[in-house]
C-alpha cells in the first residue's frame, strides 16, 4: 500500500518500520500530517520518537513500510528530503567557536542559500531569534535558551515548508520554552508544517493534533480534547483534603481506583468506574474521621491521558 500524495499532505507514512537486528524500535506505523498542522509525536524516552524522526529527515532507512515528506519518497529520495525540509535536534547543532553570524552564514551555505539573498535572510532569522545585540559573541557564550533560538534558526533560514523538531526544548526553563513555543505558533500560522517530539505534556496542549507512542507502536491519535474526552477510557477524580500527600497511597488502594498522583495540593486519582471510586474515597475519610475534604469528577489532562494509556497498553500486552 503506497503513502497518499495529496498536495495537502505534508507527511503521510504507511506501516512504517525500524529494526536494529532483532529489536523492534518503531513497529508499523501509519499516520499523516497536513500542511500548516502543528503536530506532536508524544512518548516516553525509548518509545520510537527520534527513529521516527530521523526516518522522516531522511537520516535512516526505514527497514519497511512507505512514506514521503513534502511528497519526496522516504525510501528513496532522502538527499532531496534533507533539502527541502529544516530539522533541530535537542543537541543545537551549533558550533560554539563560531560568532552567532559566523553559524548563519555557515547555514546559509549548507543550504546553499543564493549570495544575494544571504545578507536578508542572515537579518531576519538574527531578528527572529531576538539575538540581534549577541550577533558577534561566540555561541558558546550563549544562555542555554538564547542557543534554541539561534539554532531553529539556522533549522529555517532556507524557508522550508516543514520543520522537524527532536525534544526542541529539553533541558530549557518554562520562560524559554514559553517563549520558543511563540514563534512556533508563528511559524504554523504563515503555513508552515511543525512536526515535534516531546515529552512535555503541557507542550503538547499547542498541538493541533498529536500521537502517542510507546515501545515503537501507536496507541493514540487525535487532538488535544480527542484525547482526553474520546482516547481516555477511564475517570479522573480530583480529590482535595488536608496532608494531601498522606492519603496519595490510601487512596489508591480504594476499591475502583487504578492509580493515584499527586498534583500540586490535589490528588488526582484515576478510577474505572467513578460511581464505585467515589464512595469508597468517601468512605475511607469517614472512618479516619476527615470531613474538610472534596472529591470530584474533573476532565483528564494530558499527562492523565499519557499515563493511563500506556498503563492500558501494558497490561493489555504483557511481556
Amino acid at each position: 500500500m503506497s503513502p497518499k500524495t495529496d498536495p495537502d499532505i505534508a507527511v503521510s507514512v504507511t506501516s512504517l518500520e525500524k529494526k536494529f537486528g532483532s529489536f523492534t524500535a518503531v513497529n508499523k506505523i501509519s499516520f499523516e500530517v497536513k500542511q500548516g498542522e502543528i503536530f506532536g509525536f508524544l512518548g516516553p524516552n525509548g518509545a520510537g520518537k527520534s527513529t521516527t524522526i530521523r526516518m522522516l529527515c531522511g537520516i535512516l532507512t526505514p527497514t519497511s513500510g512507505a512514506g514521503t515528506v513534502r511528497g519526496f519518497d522516504i525510501m528513496t529520495q532522502q538527499e532531496e528530503i534533507k533539502q527541502n525540509i529544516g530539522y533541530m535536534s535537542q543537541k543545537f547543532s551549533l558550533y560554539d567557536d563560531l560568532t552567532v553570524e559566523e553559524n548563519v552564514n555557515f547555514y546559509s551555505g549548507i543550504y546553499k542559500i543564493p549570495k544575494e539573498s544571504r545578507e536578508e535572510r542572515k537579518a531576519k532569522i538574527i531578528k527572529l531569534a531576538g539575538i540581534e545585540e549577541f550577533k558577534g559573541n561566540l555561541t558558546r557564550t550563549l544562555s542555554g535558551g538564547w542557543k534554541q533560538r539561534l539554532a531553529l534558526g539556522c533549522a529555517i533560514i532556507h524557508q522550508p515548508k516543514i520543520i522537524f523538531l527532536d525534544e526542541p526544548t529539553s533541558g530549557v526553563d518554562p520562560i524559554t520554552r514559553a517563549n520558543f513555543w511563540n514563534i512556533i505558533r508563528q511559524m504554523a500560522e504563515s503555513g508552515v508544517t511543525v512536526f515535534v517530539t516531546t515529552h512535555y505534556m503541557d507542550e503538547a496542549e499547542n498541538c493541533n493534533r498529536m500521537t502517542l507512542i510507546y515501545k515503537g507502536t501507536m496507541i493514540a491519535i487525535g487532538t488535544p480534547q480527542e484525547m482526553k474526552t474520546k482516547i481516555m477510557k477511564d475517570e479522573v477524580l480530583e480529590i482535595t483534603v488536608p496532608n494531601a500527600e498522606d492519603w496519595v497511597d490510601r487512596i489508591a488502594s480504594a476499591r475502583g481506583v487504578k492509580d493515584t498522583a499527586l498534583f500540586s495540593t490535589r490528588i488526582h486519582a484515576v478510577a474505572t468506574d467513578s460511581s464505585v471510586a467515589i464512595p469508597a474515597i468517601k468512605g475511607l475519610f469517614a472512618k479516619a474521621g476527615v470531613k474538610d475534604y472534596d472529591v470530584r469528577k474533573i476532565l483528564p489532562s494530558l499527562e492523565d491521558v499519557f499515563v493511563s494509556s500506556i498503563e492500558n497498553y501494558d497490561k493489555e500486552h504483557p511481556q
